[in-house]
């Protein structure tokens, strides 16, 4: 085969390789099914004179036939539509298949910004919060950002519902 010849097989061969790329890539995007989040608890680990820190604690189930390893998590939490912090979670963390795992984020707050939370919360035992953001996963697919946005009702006596 003459170096002509050569150039235009290995173009070809490049072209076919990267369109079965991106083939695979959509493929994998559409077979692959959006984890969801919820609010599993949160925790109070810090009171401050302006303010505090709480754990935050997410759950998040994998609806997929194969583990997610999560490469990095944003977020950010509204409690009755206020919002209490945001922030990113680089530490890796796996869901498995088919299962869940808590994902633990630390979260800083003003008292200014969370008194009619809070009140709600001594009143009634119970408080609206949203969690949104998004996150980056590793499949055997490839890697995947998606957003999330999550909504409930807290009870401090029986959790996220």
């Amino acid at each position: 085969m003459n170096f002509r010849m050569r150039h235009v097989v290995t173009a070809a061969v490049v072209a076919v390789a990267a369109a079965g790329a991106a083939g695979c890539a959509a493929l994998g995007r559409a077979t692959f099914k959006e984890p969801t989040v919820a609010l599993r608890e949160f925790n109070i680990t810090g009171l401050g004179l302006t303010g505090g820190s709480v754990d935050v604690v997410l759950s998040v189930y994998n609806p997929n036939g194969y583990k997610l390893d999560a490469l990095k998590m944003t977020y950010q939490v509204d409690v009755d539509s206020i919002k209490l912090g945001d922030g990113a979670l680089d530490g890796r963390f796996v869901v498995p298949e088919k299962d869940s795992s808590l994902v633990r984020l630390p979260v800083r707050f003003t008292y200014a910004g969370l008194g009619a939370a809070g009140r709600a919360l001594i009143q009634s035992g119970t408080v609206n919060y949203r969690v949104r953001g998004d996150f980056t996963v590793d499949t055997p697919l490839g890697n995947f950002t998606r957003p999330y946005d999550q909504k409930g009702r807290y009870s401090s006596v029986a959790g996220s519902r």
